[in-house]
């Protein structure tokens, strides 16, 4: 295994860090723990040092299930991640009640404890309740020994973020399609400016940069790239191999979720090193963007320029998810609908739950046509028309094919 610097730290952790978000399963409900155990300790026993959760993984049972991995002297040989649940934060207590739940969760402190998802309206949250004072009485007291928080919001937030608070380190997503997208390559260039410890989730875009060999045949653009290619790997080697190319760049996160995936992905590590990749594997790199962008439904560069929208839809949310939609099909229509149907979609959901300080995402049905994001748009998208399909396609059950091909 290689290792890496973490920022101003005087930590060595291993450039593969074990994500505990994608367990494997028995079932859609169900995570296969012994399973998950044994894959968490392959990966100790070969090198990984470092593993993350958080609170809400596999509806609570990725902490216990990381905390049953980690008997049997596992524990000293790792870096413990977990994470405070932002959007369940209503007052400056629950700090202590999730940190104390979480520990017993865990069956031990955790050594880095961070800000989960962090947006402009949640770093107001970190303001107006104090949550910094008590992240720092709980370091004082020895709960965790540091901090910082995972992000999903824009450059310009990450930045104002990052000079917030002397942080020891930040996550955040990136890989080859996100250099432009929430913190982006500008972000990673800025965490690594000021030193900052930065750790990478999403390298593979939730498997979407991991195509089989024997699924190739349905995206012969990308196939036909790779094999023009003096460089043979497999997509998730490529797209983890761009990742740690970047100097910045302390661990990247796998979310694992077969032993097969651990094996590959410890290979892929071993096999890094900073600015390696040569000017033809990055064009590479390059021509696979340009593919992939091609299979969007909707050219959203999510500069959120949109927002906020005067009736609470949330913009560039629904054209992720439309996105998704467009690139797996049909099969994928229930995960992604999971999503959307968290959704407020009628005004009086909205105000209901902006009235409780909940954090609230607004669906496409509360769209009026009203036009106020057309001139707002640089990609000068028909924002109001692809609500329409959006809704058609989310709410009325209509197939991608009828309303965009």
């Amino acid at each position: 295994m290689k290792y890496r610097k973490m920022g101003s730290l005087n930590r060595e952790v291993s450039v593969l860090g074990f994500g505990a978000m994608r367990l494997p399963m028995i079932d859609q409900a169900n995570v296969n723990e012994e399973e998950a155990i044994k894959m968490i300790r392959y990966a100790i026993d070969n090198g990984v040092n470092y593993i993350d959760t958080a609170y809400p993984y596999h509806n609570g049972e990725s902490e216990v299930i990381v905390g049953k991995a980690l008997k049997d002297g596992y524990r000293e040989k790792v870096y413990l991640t977990t994470k405070l649940p932002m959007w369940a934060v209503k007052e400056s207590e629950d700090f202590d009640k999730f940190l104390s739940e979480q520990i017993e969760r865990l069956q031990t402190e955790p050594d880095i404890y961070l800000f989960h998802g962090l947006t402009k309206d949640r770093l107001e949250k970190i303001k107006k309740l104090n949550l910094i004072e008590k992240m720092e009485r709980a370091k004082e007291k020895g709960l965790f020994k540091y901090t910082g928080f995972s992000f999903h919001d824009n450059f310009e937030v990450f930045k104002e973020i990052i000079d917030y608070y002397n942080w020891d380190c930040c996550q955040i997503q990136f890989n080859y399609l996100d250099v432009e997208y929430q913190a982006g390559l500008k972000g990673v260039e800025y965490a690594g400016s000021k030193n900052i410890a930065l750790i990478i989730m999403e390298p593979i875009r939730g498997g979407k940069l991991a195509i089989p060999e024997a699924k190739l045949d349905s995206k012969p653009e990308i196939k036909r790239i790779l094999e023009k290619s003096k460089i043979e790997r497999t997509m998730a080697d490529w797209a983890l191999q761009f990742v740690w190319n970047h100097p910045e760049v302390s661990i990247v996160l796998s979310g694992m979720s077969s032993m097969q995936h651990v094996k590959e992905n410890i290979e892929s590590a071993n096999n890094s090193a900073i600015n390696s990749l040569s000017a033809e594997e990055l064009h590479t790199i390059s021509e696979l963007r340009k593919i992939y962008d091609k299979y969007d439904l909707v050219p959203c560069t999510s500069c959120r320029y949109c927002l906020p929208c005067p009736n609470g839809v949330s913009i560039s949310w629904i054209f992720r998810l439309l996105n998704d939609l467009g690139y797996w099909g049909e099969r994928r229509r229930d995960r992604i609908l999971i999503f959307y149907n968290r959704m407020a979609k009628n005004p009086e959901i909205l105000e209901k739950r902006l009235s409780e300080e909940e954090e609230v995402e607004g669906a496409a049905s509360l769209c009026i046509q009203c036009g106020e994001c057309l001139e707002k748009c640089p990609q000068q998208i028909d924002i109001p028309d692809i609500m329409k399909k959006a809704n058609g396609i989310f709410e009325e059950g209509r197939e991608v094919s009828e309303l965009f091909y």
